[in-house]
């Protein structure tokens, strides 16, 4: 291409930090128009090119473009644009990192191109993209993971070649050692083996490696996560195949050129190979692309109907010096995209390839597994498509109420892969109960057909303690003193009884243990006891633990027997803590003591009156899924009534007026405790004790009421105290 100059190299080491920060700014960010119409057996491609000042380096995967660009003091960047699915806009380019030469001796490798010397790019299709860096006459292959950030762990060698990558997976040949390396950018937690081996032809789809063997006319199919052979294809070419690209159903297989010059494709569904024109080409989905240097155009050949259609132009691209230009001045996404090649006014077209592109897949995923401690890690999942995805990934709880919703592709996802890092919190940035989650996936194509779906579950623990959660891991514990003093934890397995205990001892007799949430950062539930002169303790939460008066406890306040009922019944307010309320004797007003975060209880406040017609006061948590704490009271009529949390807005802190949930909540009980989850459903349940000693159960649904009662189990009547 007789116009397009070698350009100079820059040197400014010192710059490199002011180029990177000015690089989406520079002319050339601009926005392609719309898509021009082909003429017979003519081009097609945006009307209204993307402007550049050069490309040393070009290739087009995922609806990423991805080029060597010159930044703005000279110095040479790879930049990056996000296309749209139908070719007809383009992004402002932005910056994945300096590949101009550095002080050191160090260096993006360079190839002989018409520009001079070009960088091979390789992409990825999820946004990442593969080169060779050269340090002190070493060559390490690098994948650009994002800006100025790379995977750069490979061995040192000399004479490097990508040959092919596919999402996180890439290989490559190195001459120095005669060797073929298959190897993975990890993502989150696993690392796949390096593979090592003599290099023969080989592509990459999803997470699968084809190549060729020994045998003239065959190729062979590897799974890269578990090393184990998935088959033997013979495709019928009669030559030992020197290249391959594979695409979802089709196989391109090249025999090189020569007296044995061939090509064709071998489709996977029909299970059979056709020929296609021969000579270095790149393969998109369901059709290949050529150079045709005589005539100064590129050709497409279709074959996505599983025979191969004659070659037609699709753009004039002239013969330049370079015999071979595939990622010097064109490329081809083959994640269902289009073509895109340098014009002799060094700007960006793309061509839409007007072929049909296959159905979306899923090409890979690594999902976490359900139960996440997140004191030690998050919930990290990712899932690879054949072609670029919008998706949305939603978490709601046991109600069915979304608790997070992630959308992509976000700024850091590849456009063909769908990355989540759950930390377990809220769109408000609150800490989500600990429990049992669903969650969904949802997949849609950007570009022709396509939509997945998948769904799970998560397990959290180590976030936000559920209602009269002590233990950590998502079920309500129930508290107990008896006459020895001895304070006991009951736990359950989440099958609606209690199944063991933990206890500590030493307790005066007429302590009032009260189960309440964290009172700090720790995300461990903490307990409060008003001791028998009124003094009331906050003892430090232990996890799990028992306790007793000697472990760790701050004071907060005396003259608390004023009270002669304390509860909490979750969060009041709306800041996501847990707080207390309390009965006066006197005068049966109800008062909040809002939790302020910082281990102290915020100064009372008058919310209801009249509550001495009251016999039990029960803190229950949410038990209406509106995620506000609520309390159940009994009259004595034995009518049981719900007062739901207000939660944030008008009324904050306050109840709602009463309503009625049963009848019948005779004298028959003397003892009422709201429990938390005791059922594994993520609803809240109640327990109560009889005069008899025996402990009922009445199942949370979630909806302000509870099933029928049902028995789980007897002497519980030497317990002084149920909290």
């Amino acid at each position: 291409m007789g116009n397009r100059k070698p350009a100079r190299r820059g040197t400014a080491l010192a710059a490199v930090a002011a180029l990177v920060a000015g690089f989406t700014s520079l002319t050339g960010a601009g926005t392609a128009g719309a898509a021009g119409a082909a003429g017979a057996g003519g081009a097609a491609d945006i009307s209204t090119p993307v402007p550049t000042d050069g490309v040393w380096g070009i290739d087009f995967s995922g609806g990423i473009l991805h080029t060597v660009e010159r930044g703005a003091y000279g110095d040479r960047f790879v930049a990056v644009r996000k296309i749209a699915a139908d070719g007809s806009t383009a992004s402002a380019r932005t910056s994945m990192g300096y590949v101009g030469p550095f002080g050191d001796d160090a260096y993006a490798k360079e190839v002989p191109c018409d520009m001079g010397g070009c960088i091979p790019l390789v992409g990825a299709g999820n946004g990442n993209a593969g080169h060779v860096f050269m340090d002190r006459g070493k060559e390490r292959v690098q994948i650009l993971t994002g800006p100025n950030s790379h995977h750069g762990i490979e061995p040192a060698v000399t004479g490097a070649r990508i040959v092919d990558i596919s999402g996180r997976y890439f290989v490559y040949d190195a001459q120095s050692t005669g060797k073929q390396y298959i190897d993975n950018v990890p993502q989150y937690r696993r690392l796949v083996k390096r593979i090592t081996r003599t290099p023969v032809a080989a592509s990459i789809w999803a997470a699968q490696l084809w190549s060729a063997s020994a045998t003239a006319g065959t190729v062979t199919l590897t799974d890269i996560k578990s090393g184990k052979a998935l088959g033997s294809y013979a495709t019928g070419s009669g030559c030992v195949i020197k290249e391959l690209r594979a695409v979802g159903r089709f196989v391109y297989w090249n025999c090189g050129p020569g007296p044995a010059a061939r090509a064709g494709v071998y489709d996977r569904t029909a299970k059979k190979s056709f020929t296609v024109p021969s000579g270095p080409a790149l393969v998109g989905d369901g059709y290949l692309v050529q150079h045709d240097r005589t005539a100064g155009k590129l050709l497409l050949t279709d074959f996505h109907t599983g025979r191969s259609a004659a070659p037609r132009a699709i753009a004039e691209l002239p013969a330049g010096d370079t015999a071979d230009q595939r990622r010097f001045t064109w490329a081809v996404d083959k994640f269902g995209g289009d073509i895109a090649y340098v014009g002799p006014d060094d700007s960006v077209r793309i061509v839409p390839s007007g072929v049909p592109s296959q159905s979306l897949t899923r090409t890979e995923s690594e999902v976490d597994e359900p139960g996440v401690d997140l004191k030690y890690t998050n919930w990290k999942s990712s899932w690879g498509f054949s072609k670029p995805v919008k998706w949305t990934f939603r978490v709601k709880d046991a109600n069915g109420r979304a608790v997070r919703t992630f959308t992509g592709p976000g700024t850091g996802a590849g456009t063909t892969e769908a990355n989540v890092d759950w930390n377990g919190k809220d769109a408000a940035g609150a800490y989500a109960y600990n429990g049992s989650y669903t969650w969904t996936l949802t997949a849609t194509a950007t570009e022709g057909a396509g939509t997945y779906s998948t769904s799970g579950k998560i397990v959290l623990s180590g976030a936000r303690q559920g209602h009269h959660d002590q233990g950590g891991y998502s079920y309500g514990e129930l508290l107990t003193l008896n006459a020895k003093g001895t304070l006991s934890l009951h736990y359950t397995k989440g099958k609606g009884a209690f199944d063991s205990k933990l206890s500590g001892s030493g307790w005066p007799a007429g302590s009032v243990a009260v189960p309440f949430g964290d009172m700090g950062s720790d995300r461990c539930s903490e307990l409060l006891v008003r001791m028998p002169k009124g003094e009331l303790r906050r003892y430090a939460g232990r996890c799990g633990n028992p306790y007793t008066p000697s472990h760790k406890h701050t004071s907060l306040g005396t003259g608390w027997n004023a009270y002669d009922m304390l509860t909490a019944p979750g969060d009041l307010t709306g800041d996501g803590r847990t707080d207390l309320v309390a009965r006066k004797k006197s005068t049966g007003d109800l008062y909040l003591f809002a939790n302020k975060g910082d281990g102290k209880l915020a100064a009372r406040k008058k919310i209801s009156s009249g509550w001495s017609a009251y016999t039990h006061i029960v803190g229950a948590g949410d038990l209406t899924g509106d995620g506000f704490g609520d309390i159940l009271a009994r009259g004595k009529n034995g009518t049981l009534y719900r007062f739901e949390g207000t939660g944030k807005g008008t009324g904050k802190g306050t109840l709602r007026a009463r309503v009625a949930v049963s009848t019948g909540w005779g004298a028959s009980y003397n003892a009422i405790v709201g429990v938390g989850d005791i059922t594994g459903d993520g609803r809240n349940d109640l327990v109560a004790r009889d005069k008899a000693g025996v402990l009922y159960r009445y199942h949370g649904n979630g909806k302000g009421s509870f099933g029928a009662r049902k028995k789980i189990s007897t002497g519980w009547q030497g317990y002084k105290g149920l909290f």
